[in-house]
């Protein structure tokens, strides 16, 4: 920095030393600031063995100091930016790995677990992933209202985050997926959690096929389910791992089985279901679809935590790490309640979009469907 600062005249010298001795003084005070916030949850994770509840003092009750400094000049400026772009050339930094995509999950099922999505019209999975959600106990207003704030409304069963699900364009900045964006290693999770339960459901499903071709169909899928759920369990089940763990190529392909027909609507409504179940242990019930997405964005114990008396009154950044909280805007400079606030508005728009309309119709014929007493596995159209 000291040779660039020569290359400045006198004034633009000064200009640029005060505004460095701000910024440094600005980066101290932040990281300070995610001190205490990192130290007051670490007390919290300690207080959980003995109490579910915490008070003022358990917080942090301030924002992240913003920056107030002075700023540098738009001449002085481009020339700092020239002089940083030039360091990088220099010692270029290793390119970061690309964010996997579509292709690449389906090219790693393939490759590794023989597996193909059956895909399906976007109206079908809709309908499918209705009759799911319906048979654990979903209502249509949490899953749609968690639809329409994930996706804004009109989001695809492929539609990854980062992807217009529309224009298909774009580039992926997460690895979630679908209505509920699940993350590869919520697949993972899923998958180690009820694989047996998939294999024995696809295995009555084959006996139950109506023609020759299905049931192969049904017996291919259940041999790539299988090897899926042998790899899975190969690794310690615990959240951290199965992180790790999903950023393989063999943790890729288990992400595909979202796109499937027969599973994809049955996994993504039992991750929303573990959610529910989790907070009718820990007392809360009748959830509305901002509370279940709360705990769908920033974890169950989180989200529970953020509905709190107390909880609801804090600044966020309380309840994310300090990189979580600044990539995700919609939280930034808000309370819980306030942010939960933001999720109404938000749905309140989302479910006015044609995806989100579509979605609630696919609920309303469902529940037709089972009304007429059509709701047997072996009536249902996929079965």
């Amino acid at each position: 920095m000291q040779d660039f600062v020569a290359t400045l005249p006198a004034a633009q010298q000064n200009e640029f030393i005060a505004w460095r001795t701000a910024k440094n003084q600005h980066e101290r005070l932040l990281d300070a600031y995610w001190q205490q916030v990192e130290s007051k949850r670490k007390g919290r994770t300690a207080k959980r063995r003995s109490t579910k509840f915490f008070d003022a003092d358990d917080y942090v009750w301030t924002f992240p100091p913003t920056y107030k400094g002075p700023q540098l000049s738009g001449e002085l400026d481009k020339k700092w930016s020239r002089y940083l772009a030039s360091q990088e050339k220099k010692t270029p930094s290793k390119p970061p790995t690309p964010m996997p995509g579509l292709a690449n999950f389906l090219a790693a099922a393939k490759t590794h677990y023989g597996f193909v999505p059956a895909r399906i019209s976007e109206k079908e999975f809709k309908r499918r992933y209705a009759a799911e959600a319906l048979s654990l106990g979903l209502s249509p207003e949490q899953v749609v209202r968690v639809y329409a704030l994930e996706t804004g409304g009109n989001g695809t069963a492929d539609m990854q985050a980062g992807i217009n699900p529309i224009t298909k364009k774009g580039k992926p900045i997460s690895s979630a997926l679908g209505y509920a964006q699940l993350l590869h290693a919520n697949t993972i999770g899923e998958l180690v959690k009820h694989g047996n339960t998939f294999l024995k459901r696809l295995e009555q499903m084959r006996a139950s096929a109506r023609d020759r071709a299905r049931a192969d169909e049904l017996g291919r899928k259940i041999t790539s389910l299988r090897a899926m759920l042998k790899t899975a369990k190969s690794v310690p089940n615990n959240w951290y791992r199965h992180v790790a763990f999903a950023k393989t190529s063999k943790g890729y392909g288990m992400h595909a089985v979202n796109l499937d027909g027969d599973i994809g609507p049955w996994l993504q409504s039992l991750k929303l279901r573990g959610l529910k179940d989790f907070a009718k242990r820990q007392g809360f019930t009748n959830l509305s679809g901002e509370e279940l997405e709360l705990m769908n964005l920033s974890g169950p114990g989180t989200g529970l935590e953020m509905m709190q008396p107390t909880g609801l009154t804090v600044p966020t950044p309380n309840f994310f790490s300090r990189r979580a909280y600044y990539v995700n805007k919609m939280v930034i400079g808000k309370t819980s309640a306030e942010l939960l606030a933001e999720f109404t508005r938000r749905m309140d728009n989302g479910t006015r979009k044609p995806g989100a309309v579509e979605f609630a119709e696919a609920f309303e014929e469902v529940s037709g469907v089972r009304r007429t007493g059509l709701q047997e596995p072996e009536k249902l159209p996929w079965r």
